[in-house]
């Protein structure tokens, strides 16, 4: 179950991260210009609204239909979504990811039926004119029948916003969102579910909170200052340097397993983005754009110019509750202290585990290393084990990150976090997978340096 959801909500992200550069040029434009903004400017300002409207909703159905089907399936993803646009007079962030996948699946199973019974000569009228007259179709459909679904599904999640925020229950979000995140749903919660509907609200009020739930970077901060202050072995010595990539490189990731190996933690993390986000809520303090990495660089960039006050409190409140709370439970609760690290590492090098599969070539030359999108852990990952490579003479070995979800075939090794292991394994079945649990200070890093070196 665990799996099929991370696989749903990778869908969900895969659409929008590749366009999060698109959101924050959005982002900017609102700050700057909107009537709020730090240069009010009327002119300037009716470029929120048609980018909000047609340019990414297109971007994210063209996304998501290219993931299913390639170009043809990006082409008809917009083509179809274009139908949902015109049909509503709300930003169809949700109907461009029904309809840019959808459009996908059907081009696929249209050029699949039609394989082989082209006659020769005819392959581009065909093609042209088949992706023609089914994004028609798609986009009729889309403005007479998805349109005004997809309208009440906004109008049903608004209300369910609306409840919470009218009871001052707002807060209490973090109980599904912290848990969420540490399953490595982070992406999918923030640019799948969070990020349209504070494009939705900030279309309106110039800023949404919506854009800090998920990628405050306070509770993580915290969890990682307690380590800090109370944790034992190589957690507590790993800590400083997992915070200054949490908090600057914004790869909230790297504190998933300071969880992971204390999950009582987790009434810490959701302290602290409840009163976070309570913070918030108090201050109407919200972000023009969505963050993305979650770094507190890129969270007071993207600031709305009335909201930093409420934002540098949040992120200082959640990080001292969080901290506050996790500090007890790691007193009570703690484990791993060096010794157990050693013995961990030394029954795990009797046993070979993950190191001596059955399908392990006899000479390596491409190593992938994955997380749930490619870009944040995986790169800081695949940076890590090049340098330990490169250190020990083995330069030959080309290390790339990958979604872990998108690994190439040609891979011949995969690491990637425990937690992503079935999904590693049903990405590329034919690669050996070496799992870590701790991106900063894995023991199996040197444990494959010294075995590839063998």
């Amino acid at each position: 179950m665990k799996e099929k959801i991370q696989t749903f909500g990778r869908a969900l992200s895969g659409m929008v991260m590749p366009n999060i550069g698109a959101f924050i040029a959005w982002g900017v434009i609102t700050a700057l210009f909107i009537p709020t903004g730090w240069r009010p400017n009327e002119k300037l300002a009716e470029l929120v609204g048609p980018m909000s409207t047609y340019l990414l909703p297109l971007l994210i159905a063209y996304t998501g239909g290219r993931n299913v089907a390639g170009i043809r399936g990006g082409v008809i993803g917009a083509i179809a979504t274009m139908g949902v646009i015109v049909g509503a007079d709300v930003p169809m962030f949700l109907g461009a990811m029904i309809m840019g996948p959808f459009g996908g699946y059907l081009i696929k199973k249209l050029d699949k039926l039609m394989e082989g019974i082209i006659p020769a000569g005819f392959e581009m009228l065909i093609n042209n004119f088949s992706l023609g007259i089914l994004g028609a179709l798609l986009a009729l459909i889309g403005y007479l029948g998805i349109s005004p679904v997809v309208a009440g599904l906004n109008s049903f999640m608004e209300a369910g916003v609306g409840f919470f925020v009218d009871h001052g229950i707002l807060p209490l979000v973090s109980i599904f969102i912290e848990p969420a995140k540490v399953l490595f749903l982070n992406n999918a919660v923030n640019h799948g579910i969070l990020s349209p509907m504070g494009m939705q609200e900030a279309a309106d009020t110039g800023k949404s909170l919506f854009f800090l739930l998920e990628a405050n970077p306070g509770p993580g901060l915290g969890i990682l200052l307690a380590y800090c202050l109370v944790g034992k072995g190589d957690a507590k010595s790993s800590a400083p340097g997992a915070i200054i990539i949490h908090l600057f490189g914004g790869i909230h990731e790297i504190y998933f397993p300071y969880i992971l190996m204390n999950p009582v933690l987790l009434l810490a993390a959701i302290a602290g983005g409840a009163s976070g986000v309570f913070i918030l809520s108090i201050f109407h303090a919200g972000l023009a754009g969505p963050a993305s990495p979650g770094s507190i660089i890129a969270v007071l960039g993207m600031t709305a110019r009335n909201s930093y006050a409420g934002v540098i409190l949040s992120v200082l409140t959640a990080c001292a509750v969080s901290c506050l709370v996790a500090i007890p439970l790691l007193k009570a609760f703690g484990k791993g202290d060096l010794e157990a690290a050693k013995t961990k590492v030394k029954d795990m090098k009797n046993v070979s585990k993950g190191l001596t599969d059955v399908n392990a070539p006899k000479e390596v030359k491409y190593i992938v290393f994955a997380c749930d999108a490619g870009m944040g852990s995986s790169a800081m990952g695949a940076t890590i084990l090049r340098k330990k490579l490169a250190s020990a003479g083995l330069e030959h070995i080309s290390v790339v990150h990958s979604p872990v979800s998108a690994i190439p075939e040609n891979a011949q090794v995969v690491v990637t976090h425990e937690e992503l292991k079935e999904r590693a394994a049903h990405s590329c079945p034919g690669a050996r997978l070496v799992l870590i649990k701790n991106f900063l200070s894995a023991p199996e890093y040197d444990m494959l340096v010294e075995e590839l070196k063998g």
